[in-house]
């Protein structure tokens, strides 16, 4: 199963939060000396150290490590979830460090797509209207023809109408993502989107992440614990005690595998006694 071909071009777009960027001419996303610290004195917790990276559009990272690694902390705040305590962090050419609560939801809203473990539909709406979710949400007007297109392209064009709790496991990550799509957003963050799927399932869910990336021009960014799933992606960045600590490009899973294996001894006794931040 694929999603079907779309010109990538340099596109300058305005957006419902008022912000505009020039796709395809930036970084989809950037980090420049991001670090994220909670708590003060003795007890703080430096869940992130000075991330320093640059994500082009059209691109799929995977970013993997230990527990307490900080990876989560890092799709926290590359998504404007949670706000860095030093650093600048820019979606699409756009400053989001310093934005209001208010403008950083409806940036959320009109140019970000989330996937995560736990699908995180509405079981009161039909599959439609859960799709067409994030346009109600940033005051646009539903477009059912592109929630029909999007469902198709999930292989979902006939389940429109059904509930979430009409479709398998594997059908909901599959809305989860339509949704996620519907906005043409810069950036789909997804948090370990397969954890949930069994292991046929989880592969067509990651071969259709895999093709927004090379027929939509999306850019998709990954937190998996999985090597496989890994394996789905150009590159994978290796967490560890809040720093990227290794890169791998197009590695195999036998290679990811014996690279987290290699960061998970040492940081599992260090972290033994630190206290951390998944």
């Amino acid at each position: 199963m694929g999603l079907r071909r779309g010109k990538q071009r340099i596109e300058h777009r305005t957006y419902a939060d008022g912000t505009s960027a020039y796709q395809g001419a930036r970084a989809a996303v950037e980090l420049r000396g991001v670090r994220r610290q909670y708590g003060k004195g003795s007890g703080a917790v430096h869940a992130l150290r000075g991330i320093d990276l640059s994500l082009p559009h059209g691109s799929f990272t995977a970013v993997m490590g230990p527990s307490g690694s900080g990876k989560s902390t890092f799709l926290q705040c590359a998504a404007g979830l949670d706000r860095p305590t030093d650093g600048s962090v820019r979606l699409g050419g756009t400053e989001i460090t310093g934005m209001s609560e208010n403008k950083l939801t409806l940036l959320r809203r009109s140019r970000l797509g989330f996937v995560f473990q736990a699908f995180n539909l509405l079981p009161s709406l039909t599959v439609e209207q859960n799709v067409l979710l994030p346009m109600r949400l940033a005051g646009e007007r539903p477009d059912r023809r592109r929630a029909a297109e999007v469902l198709a392209e999930v292989g979902l064009g006939d389940k429109g109408a059904r509930r979430p709790s009409e479709l398998s496991g594997g059908q909901q990550q599959r809305v989860a993502l339509a949704r996620a799509l519907v906005t043409r957003p810069d950036v789909i963050f997804a948090d370990e989107p397969t954890g949930a799927l069994d292991t046929t399932t989880a592969s067509e869910v990651l071969a259709l992440l895999r093709s927004a990336v090379d027929t939509l021009g999306a850019t998709v960014v990954m937190v998996t614990h999985d090597p496989v799933a890994a394996t789905y992606a150009d590159q994978v960045l290796f967490l560890a005690d809040g720093s990227i600590a290794d890169s791998a490009v197009r590695a195999d899973a036998r290679e990811i595998a014996a690279r987290m294996a290699a960061l998970t001894a040492p940081t599992r006794q260090h972290f033994a006694g630190a206290g951390a931040v998944a």
